[in-house]
């Protein structure tokens, strides 16, 4: 099997943030609480979708194989008893923590992105499901009237596994060929390019990133980042330099 020394750690940031979630939700107001990041959601809808995705990596990573078929997510709706509903959390997030570890990171396993820079694999899911607790806590402090900014390391993590597995594909850039350069102030930089040949990014060294001339860049800080690659803040919270219009055709591309 080969190492994987940062696998132990996805599975920590993992229970911690869900153990945020946890909290958000025993703080609210009500269960019932809109979720001003997810409109139409309530604060239940939103730990519904949480735990569902848990549970259903959960058989996932345990249960599939690369290029099966999508399985079913049906008969995993959580109770709405808040106390029910804290108690279904913490078991949901248990069992994928349990498959997870079972299965080990080398496992190949169903996924839904292309297999270019995220491969099909249980790391691969440990690593997806990171930035779904992350950005589903915010969502939930946010219900609860209490945002806090996302802890940096979990952030700077969540910018690269988004471009890795969310923007890494062969899907023609409709537009011309162009470059975007995140910058996060505590934890480096990357770019992303795109064109006919689809999207890819890579890291770029202190140098690289004072030399480039882009597209486009933006700069803030890792939560700020991680929060707009989500689009749960504004793009002109950051700084960005360049074809500012760029963002905007990456989002609408989707």
């Amino acid at each position: 099997m080969t190492e994987h020394p940062y696998f132990p750690t996805l599975l920590r940031m993992i229970d911690e943030r869900s153990a945020a979630f946890r909290a958000a939700v025993a703080a609210a107001p009500s269960l019932d609480a809109d979720v001003p990041s997810c409109p139409g959601w309530t604060l239940y809808d939103l730990a519904n979708h949480l735990s569902e995705g848990d549970r259903f990596w959960a058989y996932i990573v345990l249960n599939t194989a690369p290029g099966d078929e999508r399985p079913s997510k049906d008969g995993l709706a959580a109770p709405r008893e808040r106390e029910a509903l804290i108690t279904w959390l913490a078991d949901s997030t248990e069992q994928l923590l349990t498959a997870l570890r079972e299965a080990g990171p080398d496992r190949g396993c169903w996924a839904w992105w292309e297999p270019l820079a995220s491969p099909h694999t249980v790391a691969a899911v440990a690593r997806r499901r990171v930035p779904e607790s992350l950005i589903h806590t915010y969502d939930a402090q946010l219900a609860s009237g209490t945002p806090q900014e996302l802890p940096t390391t979990e952030a700077v993590d969540a910018i690269e596994e988004f471009l890795a597995t969310v923007c890494t594909v062969t899907v023609p850039w409709p537009g011309e060929p162009a470059t975007m350069d995140y910058h996060a102030a505590e934890a480096g930089s990357w770019r992303q390019t795109v064109d006919a040949a689809g999207s890819r990014f890579t890291r770029l060294t202190a140098a690289e990133a004072a030399e480039s001339k882009p597209t486009a860049a933006i700069h803030g800080t890792a939560s700020e980042m991680a929060l707009l690659m989500y689009m749960r803040i504004p793009a002109d919270s950051l700084r960005i330099e360049g074809d500012a219009d760029l963002l905007q055709q990456l989002q609408d591309w989707g």
